[in-house]
């Protein structure tokens, strides 16, 4: 199973690549002391999984159909549907030469919002089952704007109580404030180069078995809320899904319609998680 793979595959995500999310998800402050050259770029990377690492990184936290809160709820956890790239890498002489996304799917970077100063890979893993994939993964022909990321838009929703609610807002990948050649770039120069600041660590301190790892898993950015997103944290029994589709095929009423479904889509990716306790 793609889930059992990754457990040998290094865990990063993107902080800030959405317009809007951080000051969403009450993030912004902490993020106001990193500066950025160009007022569009993401804020930074942060670990979510490093196996062996010597700390709660080391937990495997991926799981394809459940979050467990592990009694978190308190510290307000929320989902993050975003778009997940599974990666080759090439690392030598102790630097991250080059990244080459081979396959995407959709991504759950689920997040704890306790306000307590730590850093923001602390809220990102809290115990097993604490993300989730999807296992449609689907290959990437290209990593630029003629390949076929460019057709695919995001979307999520919350089911509770029975009652179906949008979670974020449709987004297509190509809106991601870097993606493509420029957050290959980007991921490749932060790697080498991003010192500890504010809520974000030095990088190259997670590096130190890199070529032990049989790839890297990049969260691209989760995008922004709708209302109901923003004012509502995940809760026991709630269903998250979060679909990454081809746009040009796909309406969002048929994405809507396929949630109950057991009919398997095409060029779509579908991840479904139960919320429990």
């Amino acid at each position: 199973m793609l889930k059992e793979k990754l457990k040998d595959y290094l865990g990063f995500a993107v902080a800030g690549n959405f317009a809007g999310h951080l000051g969403e998800a009450g993030e912004a402050d902490e993020f106001s002391v990193i500066k950025t050259k160009d007022k569009n770029e993401p804020k930074g990377l942060f670990p979510f999984y490093i196996k062996d690492h010597d700390s709660f990184l080391k937990t495997y936290p991926i799981c394809t159909n459940t979050i467990y809160t592990h009694q978190r709820e308190n510290d307000r956890i929320q989902a993050e549907p975003e778009l997940a790239l599974i990666c080759d890498f090439v690392y030598e002489n102790e630097k991250l030469i080059d990244i080459t996304p081979k396959y995407f799917s959709a991504f759950n970077d689920c997040s704890l919002r306790v306000q307590n100063g730590d850093k923001l890979s602390t809220k990102k893993n809290w115990g097993i089952k604490t993300k989730g994939i999807s296992e449609d993964i689907i290959e990437i022909d290209n990593f630029t704007e003629d390949g076929i990321l460019s057709k695919y838009h995001i979307s999520s929703f919350i089911k509770r109580d029975g009652k179906l609610h949008n979670y974020g807002t449709i987004s297509a990948v190509k809106s991601y404030s870097y993606f493509f050649t420029q957050l290959k770039n980007w991921i490749i120069d932060k790697f080498n180069t991003q010192e500890d600041c504010g809520p974000l660590e030095e990088i190259t301190q997670f590096m130190k078995k890199a070529n032990e790892a049989k790839g890297i898993l990049i969260a691209s950015g989760a995008t922004a809320y709708s209302e109901f997103g923003k004012k509502n944290y995940l809760k026991n029994d709630d269903e998250l899904f979060i679909y990454v589709y081809n746009a040009r095929k796909y309406s969002h009423q048929d994405i809507i319609n396929n949630i109950d479904s057991t009919i398997k889509l095409d060029e779509c990716s579908k991840l479904h998680q139960v919320i429990k306790s």
